[in-house]
């Protein structure tokens, strides 16, 4: 039997304003402006421009404030903590100001337009030349052909309705694999790079060498087993394998590089510029976050005409619904707006005076611990605010263009009892293997000896993780010859 119970909770709920704000903070300067036209398209009651002085009527405060905003409401809890990815553009995301738009490039004949092209020299009969198309067709834009060839014997027969078998499409594929750029169309990387070394016109030992390593030793050399490659191939001259390995790291391992599909730039736009005047440290807003909005005169102009009116006619109280929704909608917009621009500028003058000292030299060293947390406190806002323009903002410095999340790191004990900045610690490990004899590589245990002399109390498991975030491979295969 069902029985009907009273349940009393408390939960907190985001108003419409507060989402458009939240998604307008998490919107980067290069794609704001493409926001903003996209609401000055939509709606008529907003417009480009400065406010003018004059006092505006508070018409709309007599209209019932009934909206579908309790529809609309969502938790907070949920809101602030989901992984939201910023503001999608629609359309084309254009922009009427010259520099926001995209570098022009040349024109230039795409990877499978040139193979095409080469492949019209082979003097093949016409079903030949569908096959040799069908391959061009299946090297994916690196320049490899990861697809089975019983595949492509499969996609021949039904769409084609072309038989062929492993040893004819084999034979075309070594054709084409004679193309420009050296190691196209090769199946892995062994087969790339041992095409492009039998294009080597002279037959010198390292090249004859090189190929060997490729062929019989290629795991041992993509793990830098030196010392078995020289005890499987019997070498004694350790100047002719130094040359061979030379060669093969010249290769290159991606033939078809970026030539198949033509790469848009775009301008990488700052949101912050911060400057320094003379030991005295400035920031400003990129004046691309601080656009000039206000609400359509000819609006409030009908929202006063319709305040004298007959409001007893449906068509005009339709009319005047219509009117005051969009009037209602620009001022949201607009106030977000003004609401984002405080929260960015609030964000960044705490990080700046978190990082003074890093900002007046440009010296990573300088850095000091500081994490989401330390920021909201100073401003008093939730940290999930300041994640979002941590991840997605970027200043302007005399030493370059930062990404903020770039200041906020973790903290390491030092001995003498201070707290430093994993970005610190990273920087001298760094610095330590670039100084390393190559031919006896410190270890993770080493290095990590080394750090705690300088005064840092790391483990070695940090150090590995630090390493790893470098980008920097174990000691066995930093080893050099």
């Amino acid at each position: 039997m069902q029985k009907l119970g009273l349940i009393q909770t408390l939960s907190q709920k985001l108003s419409p304003q507060q989402i458009q704000f939240i998604k307008l903070l998490q919107v980067p300067t290069v794609e704001l402006e493409a926001r903003i036209e996209e609401e000055l398209e939509s709606n008529p009651a907003l417009e480009e421009g400065r406010e003018e002085p004059e006092d505006q009527s508070d018409q709309n405060e007599e209209f019932d404030e009934k909206t579908d905003a309790a529809d609309d409401e969502i938790s907070f809890e949920d809101y602030l903590h989901d992984d939201y990815s910023g503001y999608k553009m629609q359309g084309d995301g254009s922009s009427p100001d010259e520099e926001d738009r995209e570098i022009p490039i040349a024109t230039s004949a795409t990877l499978n337009d040139q193979l095409i092209n080469q492949l019209g020299f082979l003097g093949l009969d016409e079903r030949q030349e569908k096959i040799g198309e069908q391959l061009i067709g299946s090297i994916e834009n690196d320049g490899y052909i990861r697809r089975e060839l019983e595949a492509i014997i499969n996609d021949l027969a039904f769409s084609m309705n072309i038989e062929t078998d492993i040893d004819e499409l084999e034979e075309i594929l070594r054709k084409i694999q004679s193309f420009d750029p050296p190691g196209i169309a090769a199946r892995n990387l062994q087969e790339c790079l041992l095409l492009q070394l039998e294009r080597k016109i002279d037959h010198a030992p390292e090249v004859a060498l090189a190929i060997e390593i490729i062929e019989d030793c290629f795991a041992d050399f993509t793990k830098k087993h030196y010392d078995k490659i020289i005890k499987k191939l019997n070498i004694e001259d350790e100047d002719i394998l130094k040359a061979a390995i030379y060669l093969i790291t010249k290769l290159n391992p991606k033939p078809g590089g970026t030539s198949g599909e033509l790469v848009k730039t775009q301008y990488l736009i700052p949101d912050f510029l911060l400057t320094n005047n003379n030991g005295k440290l400035e920031l400003t807003l990129n004046s691309r976050n601080a656009p000039e909005l206000k609400i359509s005169k000819s609006y409030s102009e009908m929202m006063d005409t319709y305040d004298k009116s007959n409001k007893k006619d449906k068509k005009l109280r339709e009319t005047a619904t219509f009117v005051k929704q969009k009037l209602d909608s620009a001022k949201w917009f607009i106030d977000a707006i003004k609401q984002r621009q405080q929260t960015l500028l609030n964000t960044m003058r705490s990080i700046v005076n978190f990082q003074y000292d890093f900002f007046l030299t440009g010296d990573e060293s300088k850095l000091k611990p500081m994490i989401l947390k330390d920021i909201a406190n100073e401003i008093h806002m939730d940290i999930s605010t300041v994640s979002r323009v941590a991840n997605s903002k970027s200043v302007q410095t005399e030493f370059g263009i930062f990404p903020l999340k770039y200041f906020f790191s973790e903290g390491i004990a030092t001995e003498s009892g201070d707290d430093v900045s994993s970005r610190e610690v990273k920087h001298h490990l760094k610095e330590v293997i670039e100084n390393e004899d190559k031919k006896k590589p410190l270890s993770d245990d080493k290095l990590e000896k080394i750090l705690k002399s300088k005064g840092y109390n790391i483990a070695r498991r940090t150090v590995a993780k630090y390493r790893e975030q470098l980008n920097i491979p174990v000691a066995r295969l930093r080893k050099e010859l």
